[in-house]
């Protein structure tokens, strides 16, 4: 159960990257009351932001509980994860990807 949820963060990594959006990625430490993750200090990245309204998402590679199981609103297919791989089939059928 644990890959869909790492599937699904590495996903929403991943739109972050396409929209040019800030990301860091390693593991979280706090040393000499500074938070850092992997050898970036969080006080320098985030001061690229000052004065701008952001969102900051914190998800957990190593968060083993179960993705829920979800029904798809358009053709009823439960499945884990982001989105539909049903729904998700199609539209790129369609679009010819």
């Amino acid at each position: 159960m644990a890959s869909y949820r790492r599937a699904s963060i590495r996903e929403l990594t991943s739109a972050a990257y396409e929209l040019e959006s800030g990301v860091v990625e390693g593991r979280l430490r706090r040393q000499d009351g500074c938070w850092s993750i992997g050898e970036t200090g969080l006080d320098e990245w985030l001061a690229r932001y000052d004065g701008q309204e952001i969102v900051l998402i914190a998800s957990s590679l190593e968060d083993d509980r179960p993705m829920p199981l979800k029904v798809c609103r358009t053709c009823g297919t439960e499945y884990r994860g982001a989105e539909c791989p049903r729904c998700r089939g199609v539209r790129i059928r369609l679009r010819g990807h």
